[in-house]
């Protein structure tokens, strides 16, 4: 009995001819940013590329969509929402969600600027899990969204 069109231990196939623009399982998407950085000529600190089309994701992941959100920001203070919605492969409805989640939690803070939004994260605030609440969310954020050099940090 197999589950999938796919004979087992063989590969997807890695190329559609629908889906010019499809990633191959694995490897990295052929397109990841345009031009050679944010349109306002502004410098951020260096972060994943921001995926040109839809993000491809897997069925799961080890972090939310929270986490991921948290990363974004961690990465880059000044982005925007459509950024932001963009890295992590969600809507700006949703990221809007959880930005609003984050802020009312403590676990960022909004600034406004004109019409921009500067976030700062407080990477003392604990794990919202009974299981790892002993650590602060500032320790993933060392490991997976490093503070560029020069910068206060996130925690």
């Amino acid at each position: 009995m197999t589950r999938s069109a796919v004979p087992a231990g063989t590969d997807a196939p890695t190329s559609d001819a629908s889906a010019p623009d499809a990633p191959a399982p694995g490897g990295p998407a052929p397109d990841t940013q345009r031009g050679d950085g944010p349109r306002d000529g502004r410098n951020r600190a260096p972060g994943p590329p921001v995926p040109a089309g839809p993000v491809v994701r897997p069925p799961w992941t080890f972090l939310t969509n929270h986490g991921h959100v948290l990363l974004a920001v961690a990465q880059s203070q000044d982005a925007l929402v459509s950024e932001i919605a963009a890295r992590v492969g969600i809507t700006t409805r949703a990221t809007l969600a959880i930005l609003k989640d984050l802020e009312s939690a403590g676990y960022l803070r909004r600034h406004r600027n004109g019409r921009r939004s500067h976030y700062t994260v407080d990477g003392h605030r604990p794990f919202r899990h009974p299981a790892i609440a002993a650590h602060e969310i500032g320790e993933l954020l060392d490991v997976l969204a490093p503070a560029p050099a020069g910068s206060e940090g996130a925690s």
